[in-house]
């Protein structure tokens, strides 16, 4: 598993955990996408897709265009010096009122 695989990974199951209290159902998609598929009482209300700086193509907005098309609310989870970037690529698609988008940042403090 490189690093960024893990990276990934680690951030997926932060949004699970951190979703968990709001969603009763939440399923992890391991092998693509949406990375997780938010429901409760067996009603899809989101997909979730995580995004590292490496995942940020034009070809996975046209991944996000089809999620948005066919499907209920995306949440986009990406790094936070990514997001202008996403919007742009959001408003270049015509999806960006219908995504939302969050953003992470891992932070190391040394003395």
């Amino acid at each position: 598993m490189n690093y960024e695989e893990m990276m990934h990974g680690m951030i997926v199951e932060y949004v699970r955990l951190r979703l968990a209290r709001e969603y009763k159902e939440i399923r992890i998609n391991p092998a693509g996408s949406p990375d997780l598929v938010l429901a409760n009482h067996g009603l899809v209300l989101a997909h979730v897709e995580v995004e590292t700086d490496k995942t940020i193509t034009q070809d996975k907005a046209g991944i996000w265009k089809q999620l948005v098309e066919h499907g209920p609310k995306l949440i986009l989870v990406v790094p936070k010096g990514a997001k202008v970037r996403v919007m742009e690529m959001l408003w270049q698609q015509g999806i960006a009122d219908k995504v939302g988008v969050g953003s992470y940042e891992i932070s190391l403090s040394m003395p």
